[in-house]
């Protein structure tokens, strides 16, 4: 199985290095030196991670062959790609990666649907669930546990118990009537 662990952005100096937007909680297991990556457009890789370090905050990656700033800036906006095996899981139980969290689908705890995880956005203050509905709008769940109550991988299904208003707008119109009484 192939994930996207990063995005390459800006030139860094005059020596070939690049900014990266990682996109992994394991950043030190899938962008350390030797790692060889697929790209996204594929015409740029594979690429080969000679160095990296981190520089105000920023992981500044190197690739074999990329030595000065103009190849480092013709790299800008490649997505860096991983294999990872898919039967690999996270040290903590309660742990996932996201390849085994997209397509679940999201149900209440009485079984309503409620739509399909699509895409996983990390936020600096916590992750959320980007959900499909069946009516094909979207839908942002925070993946906290108050929230995200079970996942159940053998099932394929993510159960939810959500607050007034997160769902649909007349939970929130009766939540503010009941406030008001």
């Amino acid at each position: 199985m192939q994930l996207v662990v990063a995005r390459i952005g800006r030139a860094h100096g005059i020596k070939g290095e690049v900014t990266v937007e990682v996109r992994t909680d394991e950043p030190e297991l899938r962008l350390g030196p030797g790692a060889v990556l697929a790209t996204d457009p594929a015409s740029t890789g594979p690429l080969t991670i000679a160095t990296g370090r981190v520089h105000s905050g920023k992981l500044l990656l190197r690739f074999e062959g990329c030595l000065d700033r103009t190849a480092a800036e013709a790299l800008r906006n490649t997505l860096l790609i991983a294999d990872v095996d898919p039967e690999d899981l996270p040290e903590e139980s309660d742990e996932y990666y996201d390849h085994q969290l997209m397509d679940l689908d999201v149900v209440l705890a009485d079984g309503t649907e409620i739509g399909r995880i699509t895409e996983i956005s990390h936020l600096a203050s916590q992750d959320l669930f980007i959900v499909e509905r069946p009516d094909g709008t979207e839908l942002m769940i925070p993946f906290v546990e108050q929230i995200v109550t079970e996942i159940d991988l053998e099932e394929q299904r993510a159960v939810i118990n959500p607050p007034p208003g997160l769902i649909d707008d007349s939970q929130a119109e009766v939540a503010s009537e009941r406030d008001d009484a």
